[in-house]
């Protein structure tokens, strides 16, 4: 293993178990995984092989059964919970299936709305990098309006500019193409690559669609709670 401080994201002998009735069900088993500063990373794998777990792992919103996990350098299995939501608020942008966009705050306010949620209120530095953000995703003249207003593929360029407002080293995008049609899907994916590039941020993306994995730049594939073998991941192709 490489120095944590090289990666954005280390899980070393990461494994997670869950009560069930008398005993106790093994979904990861021993995941060995480094997450390179600015690189864009697609995790596949058949339902029910643990994607869910893991990402909700890599996000801060479980903990390891056994393990460790680094975020930035700093490891998290032992931090208590004040301490990993600070740290999940500042180090991750979260992009979903669903927008989970608020109706009754405006487009900018739902851009902001992290910062507000962290701090009480949005001050002009980030109304400034909000309104800079929805520019970048081709929303800047619609920061007044309601969300309800824009269509789904409008809706999710919303959310990725809400995920980078805190201007996070770490963006994980769960299914953030899948409720979409695949012209509009090609439009978000392409919309992350630039974020990708623009801001440098780690991209994780969570996805069936094997046409977008192969234009990430490196698969990583779960088949029953484990990593796939370079020949497993070369059958999925």
């Amino acid at each position: 293993m490489s120095d944590s401080r090289s990666s954005v994201l280390r899980l070393e002998q990461v494994r997670k178990r869950y009560a069930a009735g008398a005993g106790t069900v093994d979904v990861l088993h021993g995941i060995d995984l480094e997450i390179a500063a600015g690189s864009f990373t697609a995790l596949v794998g058949p339902s029910g092989s643990g994607k869910s777990t893991l990402l909700n792992l890599m996000g801060l919103l479980d903990r390891p059964s056994e393990g460790e996990l680094w975020l930035d350098g700093q490891a998290t299995r032992k931090l208590d919970d004040g301490a990993r939501t600070a740290l999940r608020g500042s180090k991750i942008g979260f992009v979903f299936q669903f927008h989970h966009l608020i109706p009754a705050f405006s487009v900018l306010e739902n851009v902001m709305m992290p910062v507000m949620v962290t701090r009480g209120r949005a001050d002009d530095s980030t109304r400034e990098r909000a309104l800079g953000l929805l520019d970048q995703v081709g929303l800047a003249s619609r920061a007044a309006e309601s969300p309800t207003a824009l269509s789904g593929g409008q809706q999710q360029r919303v959310a990725i500019a809400r995920a980078l407002v805190t201007r996070p080293p770490l963006l994980l995008a769960d299914e953030p193409t899948g409720n979409l049609d695949t012209q509009t899907a090609s439009d978000v994916f392409r919309l992350l690559r630039e974020v990708n590039a623009d801001f440098g941020c780690a991209v994780i993306i969570v996805t069936h669609d094997l046409r977008l994995a192969r234009q990430c730049d490196r698969i990583v594939a779960l088949i029953d709670g484990r990593l796939a073998t370079p020949d497993e991941l070369a059958s999925l192709s």
